[in-house]
């Protein structure tokens, strides 16, 4: 089984957890938890939530 990263945190997902959405245009995301499938359905930007690695690792790399 191959492990999957979070389309919208960028977490890895378990095989056999998380869930697959299909677009309207085709493109396929893989969405680790209910959090996170709630904050893509009010389309929030995971950059600019806390929780996310993917703040983090702006974050530290804005500073210089």
């Amino acid at each position: 089984m191959e492990w999957k990263t979070c389309n919208f945190c960028g977490k890895s997902i378990e095989p056999g957890t998380g869930k697959k959405f299909v677009k309207k245009d085709g493109s396929v995301m893989f969405i680790c938890s209910s959090k996170c499938e709630k904050n893509y359905k009010l389309k929030r930007v995971a950059r600019k939530l806390r929780w996310t690695p993917i703040y983090y690792n702006n974050k530290h790399s804005n500073k210089k």
